[in-house]
């Protein structure tokens, strides 16, 4: 703890040595208000079970047989050269399922952030807050996503975290960051847990091509059970003239007890081809499979661990940036009984999901 407060007293000292004559300060920031919707219907093919919630795995479109809100937000967005700030709040059942375990109110808020600039070049920035996971390439807003519903490998690893990012942008290629967090997709630290959770990230972009490299490592136990926790998340993009590939894989290892040198492991690979019909129309299939033998991140079926592997394929009318109609058939099947969607469980699953989602935005402040 004490290099921390070293470490931030340093970078404290030296932003405000850069900015003391900066009269940028003084601008005035652009605010923005922002809005999105997701509404959606999800028909469960084989689903025996009169629960509307599908699957507890599943974080998103995760309600069957009815027309139901997935995501809605608003946000309010604070812009200046020196400094920004975000704060968005949020419902649907997206928010029910994905912050189950925070209390009362705090499960309605999706971002809560501020930043600064520690350089002339604003090439260095300090962020700190309730802030968007900096691991995958699968955002909790699906119109900005390839596919509509989203990849086991994004469901299970996080969202969003709550903490002190500092990012450097090196060049107009490379962006690398370091995170301080509260722990795996957590607003408040669990009790009893006193170790902080670190976070690196290497992204290099160039025209259409982009490769980044996320890392976490933790503990989500009370330090009387402390057992670390490791992951990497390396996924690349790829645009070349109406395709795009998406391809990520996802890799984490876990202490089997406290002290041990034995862990547990998940992986969890995905390929996603986007292919642009006109200007209108696009199209995107997906392959992925997500393997946790032990439980650590999916605990369905632990006895016989899990193994899945998914297909999909989805099409989406855009009549414009802001609008998006989707509709999707999703496939799972697993050699295990792995579904508990009729009694008992069962091998496969296989849904059709429709979606219109609409987003906005207007500035109210600023130029």
């Amino acid at each position: 703890m004490k290099q921390l407060f070293t470490f931030l007293f340093l970078i404290f000292s030296t932003g405000y040595s850069y900015c003391q004559n900066d009269t940028n300060w003084q601008a005035p920031p652009r605010i923005k208000i922002s809005g999105f919707a997701d509404i959606y219907y999800v028909k469960d093919f084989g689903s025996k079970t009169h629960t509307a919630k599908r699957q507890d795995f599943l974080y998103n479109h995760n309600r069957k047989n009815e027309v139901n809100l997935n995501l809605g937000l608003i946000k309010v967005s604070v812009n200046q050269a020196k400094y920004h700030a975000r704060v968005a709040l949020q419902t649907g059942t997206y928010a029910i399922d994905n912050y189950a375990a925070e209390e009362g109110v705090m499960q309605n808020i999706m971002q809560a952030n501020v930043g600064i600039s520690l350089n002339k070049k604003n090439s260095l920035w300090l962020d700190a807050g309730i802030m968007p996971s900096h691991i995958g390439f699968e955002s909790a807003v699906s119109i900005n996503n390839p596919t509509l519903t989203r990849s086991l490998m994004a469901e299970n690893s996080p969202y969003f975290e709550t903490g002190a990012k500092l990012s450097w942008q090196a060049n107009e290629h490379w962006k690398m960051a370091a995170f301080w967090l509260n722990g795996w997709q957590r607003i408040a630290r669990q009790a009893g847990n006193s170790t902080p959770a670190l976070g690196t990230q290497i992204s290099y972009q160039q025209h259409s091509f982009k490769l980044n490299w996320s890392t976490f490592s933790g503990s989500e136990f009370p330090d009387s059970t402390k057992r670390m926790r490791y992951f990497s998340n390396l996924y690349a993009q790829w645009k070349k003239g109406l395709f795009t590939i998406y391809a990520g894989f996802d890799l984490g290892f876990e202490q089997q007890h406290t002290g041990s040198s034995t862990y547990n492991t998940w992986l969890a690979p995905a390929v996603i081809i986007q292919t642009k019909l006109s200007d209108q129309w696009q199209t995107a299939l997906r392959y992925e499979y997500y393997q946790d033998k032990h439980g650590v991140i999916i605990p369905v079926n632990a006895m016989q661990g899990f193994a899945v592997n998914g297909l999909s394929a989805n099409i989406d009318f855009m009549p414009n940036r802001q609008i998006a109609c989707r509709l999707e058939g999703r496939w799972m099947g697993s050699q295990n009984n792995t579904f508990p969607i009729a009694a008992p469980a069962v091998k496969s699953n296989f849904v059709v999901a429709a979606s219109i989602a609409i987003k906005f935005g207007a500035l109210v402040g600023g130029q």
